[in-house]
């Protein structure tokens, strides 16, 4: 099957699948309980509380409920968002932007660190660097997330002093426009040097945080693929030819190691985004996850299925792109297959 084509079919196939997800949660948030809640005071009296019902249909079944709000998302109304009193499709790219910078920069650190560890480990396997790395790798996968961060906390913010929490110092923000609010990328078309350094340093340990179990995972794949790869007929006729070792390992096993790796990378992304509640509730980082940590709490279901919808849709956008990337490096795979 042609790239084009396999790529028209899982785009076809998306919105069903959306829609699946949809009804399945939109459903079990409705059992947990009606979202009228957001939307009372102490003060209303019985006959308001019904008047709110019937003007935002909570008085009708679920599957009309569910119509109304599908019919709202595809005009661009997601609701309302209680926990920020403003409508949940004006607060959803702010903290989405924060949440996508944070993942994106973990992302970051757990591809280049986990394929450098995975390829170093595996290229000296069974020696002094390949114990080290499977120690990390396995730390990194064993410890707690929270108990990870809360630990740099201590030791880098409130010992050392050196390390800051939240998002950007207030002064650096307000000395520069935020159009894409993406700070650092922010501070680059500002031309702002002292804005970009200042919006690193505060990912700096939320990203070490986020991705550094991820990290394991990827070298931890990345090293076993490699020593399988080293072990294989073609590697030995490589080196039968006079090849340097580095460039046997460089434009071989590495390659071919890679394929079983990028499927772990592409899911560890999407894991990223969901892991982010931990790390910003932590370090104080305004984006979605602290925001949806809010919303459970507040029974915010607006907010809640907007995240969902998001989520489902990135999942689904990541594996497409993965089952490609993978094909192209293994040009054994056949698409849609």
């Amino acid at each position: 099957m042609q790239l084009r084509d396999y790529i028209l079919r899982r785009l076809m196939v998306l919105p069903f699948l959306i829609i699946g997800v949809s009804i399945v949660v939109f459903t079990l948030t409705r059992v947990g309980g009606s979202p009228i809640g957001i939307y009372l005071s102490h003060e209303m009296t019985p006959d308001e509380v019904l008047e709110i019902e019937q003007r935002f249909g909570l008085d009708k079944p679920v599957w009309v409920q569910y119509l109304q709000w599908a019919k709202g998302v595809l005009s661009g109304d997601f609701g309302w968002s209680g926990i920020s009193a403003a409508p949940v499709a004006d607060v959803f790219p702010l903290k989405l932007a924060a949440t996508m910078e944070l993942a994106a920069a973990s992302g970051l650190v757990a591809l280049f660190l986990g394929i450098f560890l995975g390829t170093f480990a595996g290229a000296r396997r069974n020696r002094a660097p390949d114990h080290i790395t499977r120690i990390v790798a396995v730390s990194g996968a064993s410890l707690p997330q929270f108990w990870f961060g809360i630990l740099l906390l201590i030791v880098f913010w409130a010992n050392l002093g050196i390390a800051p929490i939240g998002r950007s110092d207030a002064t650096v923000f307000a000395s520069i426009n935020h159009p894409t609010g993406l700070y650092t990328l922010d501070a680059i078309l500002a031309g702002s040097p002292r804005a970009f350094w200042d919006a690193i340093w505060h990912l700096m340990l939320p990203a070490i945080t986020l991705g550094y179990g991820a990290t394991a995972i990827i070298a931890r794949m990345m090293r076993s693929a490699l020593v399988e790869e080293l072990q294989q007929d073609y590697v030995d006729a490589a080196r039968a030819k006079g090849l340097a070792e580095k460039l046997v390992l460089k434009k071989h096993a590495r390659r071919n190691a890679l394929v079983p790796t990028i499927t772990v990378i592409g899911l560890t992304f999407g894991f990223l985004l969901q892991g982010t509640i931990t790390v910003e509730i932590i370090y104080r980082w305004p984006g979605l996850g602290r925001w949806m940590a809010a919303s459970v709490v507040r029974g915010d279901q607006g907010t809640l299925m907007t995240y969902v919808l998001f989520t489902s849709v990135l999942f689904l956008i990541v594996n497409l792109i993965v089952d490609v990337v993978y094909a192209n490096l293994d040009r054994r795979v056949t698409l849609g297959k």
